[in-house]
């Protein structure tokens, strides 16, 4: 099979990558003028981008965030199990959600609307991410019928829609941005005619350089990146000298010189897949994790991402799938993995609260914050077990599933598992 060619993964939900790798190399010289012409328009921006990405930087977990909701998990249409989705949702405690609605599914248009309007029912808001492949870049009029029946169907439902999805990996039918362009700039004509708002523009994993041509010709209404760490572990790691954090303010630099300021960054996709689950893992080798791991990584991504202040709303991908998500359907009965009992209680206890500050430990990671009147920290470490001992008096500790921790006085065991500890009210 050749570049042009698509085939879709049912089993980890994306396609397979068919083409051979020189196949697609070969493919890739064909667009080497656009590379070309990419590279400059980043060389443009880099002092400026250089320069807010030190200040911001900086200023990383320095200033009072307010967790507002930033809560979301993505979700997808199975057959008959709706009200089993709108149940687990409501379990956690879930107000935003995204559902994946491919090109080449459009017949089914009928069977999206009737789920969306059953989550909207229930006061849950949805972004829908349309879908790309192949066949839509080279046939542009089937791509423009499928967004004009889209965008006349929803658009009366006060929906966000992402536009286009990883595109800047060749497995999802886009060879470089200025195909994307394309999509998008004709995803941007039908949206105004119909008055509803796009996000992207969708970029996966660190790959910052796509965003300055995109965001330089597009307007979108938030700005969306799929930002997976899983390839180096735990959120903390590195990939060349930049841990999450880092990347994060960078990418803000990014967009913030490339387009309009004040434009909100979501971060729409991530996770972990799961060892043991074979072909319905999305990914191989070091990305896959215990179920342990998944969710004690979860919490520390969403700590570690919205107390920058960067990042307005994080989507997990997604909520029931048997390789990654955080219940494992792939039986009759369906099984709550720790992952969805951790994304519970984390939405419990951080919800509507306000991130203070980090404590300057190297060898910890401890994060303050007050909901109320009540202070409290949620504390891990990278890598084994520390005993540590707070200043201020501790009153309770819950664990990462909120159950009660045994403690000492100040002094706690902290674990790479994070725990709420919450402490004496200041007098």
């Amino acid at each position: 099979m050749g570049p042009n060619d698509f085939r879709w993964n049912f089993h980890a939900d994306q396609p397979h990558n068919i083409a051979s790798r020189s196949a697609r190399r070969r493919a890739h010289f064909k667009y080497a003028e656009s590379y070309l012409r990419m590279i400059r328009i980043n060389l443009q921006g880099l002092i400026p981008i250089l320069v807010r990405y030190k200040r911001y930087r900086k200023l990383l977990y320095t200033k009072p965030v307010i967790f507002e909701d930033p809560f979301a998990v993505s979700v997808s249409l199975l057959d008959k199990k709706e009200n089993r989705i709108l149940s687990a949702l409501k379990e956690m405690g879930i107000n935003h959600t995204l559902l994946r609605l491919p090109s080449w599914e459009d017949s089914r248009l009928v069977e999206f609307e009737a789920f969306v309007d059953l989550l909207r029912s229930e006061k849950l808001d949805v972004v829908i991410a349309l879908i790309q492949n192949r066949e839509d870049v080279l046939n542009n009029k089937k791509w423009t019928r499928f967004l004009d029946r889209v965008f006349s169907r929803f658009s009366g439902k006060n929906l966000f829609f992402e536009i286009g999805h990883a595109w800047n990996r060749t497995k999802w039918g886009i060879w470089d941005y200025k195909e994307y362009l394309r999509l998008a700039e004709a995803g941007d004509i039908i949206a105004k005619k119909y008055g509803v708002r796009l996000l992207g523009p969708a970029v996966i994993d660190f790959e910052f350089h796509l965003y300055p041509p995109v965001l330089k010709v597009l307007d979108f209404n938030k700005i969306t990146s799929l930002l997976y760490v899983d390839r180096v572990g735990a959120p903390e790691e590195t990939q060349f000298g930049w841990d999450l954090s880092r990347k994060i303010a960078l990418l803000k630099a990014v967009i913030d010189q490339s387009s309009r300021k004040g434009k909100e960054l979501w971060i729409t996709e991530f996770n972990w897949p799961l060892k043991g689950t074979g072909k319905y893992s999305p990914a191989s080798g070091r990305p896959n994790v215990t179920e342990e791991q998944q969710a004690n990584f979860l919490v520390r991504y969403y700590i570690l991402a919205l107390s920058t202040g960067l990042v307005k709303r994080i989507y997990w991908w997604q909520l029931a799938a048997p390789g990654y998500g955080l219940i494992d359907n792939l039986r009759s009965r369906w099984r709550k993995r720790p992952s969805f009992w951790a994304f519970k209680v984390l939405k419990e206890r951080l919800n509507n609260s306000v991130f203070v500050k980090k404590e300057a430990n190297t060898e910890t990671e401890i994060f303050i914050f007050r909901r109320n009147n009540t202070r409290f920290a949620v504390c891990w470490t990278r890598k084994g077990n520390l005993f540590y001992s707070f200043s201020d008096q501790v009153l309770e500790v819950l664990d990462r599933d909120g159950l009660k921790v045994n403690f000492s006085g100040k002094d706690i065991v902290l674990t790479e598992k994070p725990v709420y500890v919450y402490f004496e009210a200041e007098k």
